[in-house]
């Protein structure tokens, strides 16, 4: 088979690096992939959201199976366009991807079909959202409705803070056309997991349980990003929990989108608070989370290429998914300032050294190649992600791979996996 794996996040170099494992697959290339998919498969020049420019590669180069990582080409209708000119593609439809492009949409669906959320408003004027938060109070939560690659989620401690964020995107134009809608809701407390299934419409199967760790700083603290580091299992996702995410989250959005005249094919990314054995979703993404995919691909024991085929294709059938029983765990490393302005160009190193050690992959994600050197080329640089026999043994070793990296005003968390520690 010939793959062609759309995207350029650590998300799709793990994605590279598994289906690279599979007997399936003679030729993998990656657009526009980043530094580390260009050690692996041959990177293709086109942007994510450059649709035509990828069908007409996809038919030219008779790719057997297009895989797509990010939202925003799901969002734009990447897999209607392939599926009309009949080549098979991984990913949801525009009219399902609509779960994650719109904030909005998705809390009508939960809504309408009973799956526990925050309570909620909408706005897109300023007055009135200021309003209602005067009338509520912090802490509250403040989310553009589009698309905002993770960073358009403010989790407001304070009054002001929340009113900032209102005057920054409806009236600031801060996240553009993503912003022009907010969605205002309350803040629910708890532990964060990130359950996530494969799913062809009707038949679901789950993968490993993930934790995900979305502020800059340790404790988490500063603002939302598009993900510091993840590691799985998540020990907060117990048996019954998983049985009640299954039954209550999953099984309702899946009947409830395709009741909507949405079928829903793909990866389909529930954000969890879970609080005393009561679970509510934060949010529906409709792609593999990242980092979370970095250290879920590296628990996968089963082959990924005929799960992804059987998903295109509409029918699960028997598959079944075997995971490694370790553990593993993903720490991001970013330029300095990222979710703000950060520097490009700033050669890494180290990387030899840390690929070099067992149980261990550097995923790249903001990287490139210049001159022959591999360097930062965006706010996620780096995903060391290992697995260990235990959480801490996972733990140490990937923060010793993060130790022989570097390059000028590199930040990471140092936190990432201490709540499985603490349970």
């Amino acid at each position: 088979m010939k793959i062609l794996v759309v995207g350029s996040g650590g998300r799709e170099h793990a994605l590279v690096w598994k289906i690279a494992q599979s007997q399936l697959v003679r030729k993998i290339y990656c657009a526009p992939g980043n530094a580390g998919t260009g050690m692996m498969v041959e990177n293709v020049d086109l942007a994510v959201d450059n649709l035509p420019g990828l069908l007409a590669f996809a038919r030219k180069e008779g790719i057997d199976l297009t895989v797509v990582g990010p939202e925003l080409p799901l969002s734009l209708g990447i897999v209607d366009l392939f599926e009309d000119h009949h080549l098979k593609v991984f990913g949801a439809r525009k009219n399902a991807a609509l779960i994650e492009a719109s904030k909005t949409f998705a809390k009508e669906i939960m809504q309408k079909y009973g799956i526990a959320t925050a309570a909620y408003e909408v706005f897109t004027e300023v007055e009135p959202a200021l309003d209602f938060i005067e009338q509520v109070g912090a802490p509250i939560v403040v989310k553009a409705d589009g698309l905002a690659a993770g960073k358009g989620v403010v989790v407001a401690r304070t009054r002001d803070e929340a009113e900032a964020a209102v005057l920054d995107m409806l009236a600031g134009n801060a996240l553009g056309s993503a912003g022009a809608q907010v969605v205002i809701e309350e803040f629910l407390e708890g532990e964060e997991a990130s359950f996530l299934a494969f799913t062809d419409g009707k038949r679901i199967i789950p993968l490993a349980s993930a934790q995900d760790h979305k502020p800059v700083f340790d404790d988490d603290l500063g603002p939302n990003t598009g993900g510091m580091g993840a590691y799985s299992p998540a020990p907060v996702v117990t048996p019954a929990i998983h049985e009640v995410v299954m039954e209550q989250v999953m099984r309702r959005a899946v009947d409830g989108m395709a009741a909507e005249g949405r079928p829903y094919r793909g990866v389909l990314y529930a954000g969890l608070m879970i609080k005393d054995g009561v679970v509510k979703v934060l949010e529906f993404n409709a792609r593999f989370g990242d980092p979370e995919c970095q250290p879920l691909l590296m628990r996968l024991k089963s082959d990924i290429v005929p799960v992804l085929l059987a998903v295109a294709t509409g029918d699960l059938g028997s598959i079944t998914l075997e995971w490694h029983d370790a553990a593993t765990i993903c720490v991001v490393m970013a330029a300095g300032g990222y979710p703000g302005a950060y520097r490009k160009g700033d050669r890494i190193s180290g990387l030899e050294q840390a690929s070099g050690m067992k149980d261990l992959m550097v995923f790249h994600a903001g990287s490139a190649m210049q001159g022959g050197r591999c360097v930062t080329n965006g706010g996620r640089v780096l995903g060391v992600t290992a697995r260990g026999a235990t959480v801490k043994e996972a733990i140490d070793r990937a923060y010793t791979g993060v130790g022989l990296i570097s390059w000028p005003g590199a930040h990471f968390r140092k936190d990432i996996g201490r709540k499985a520690l603490d349970r």
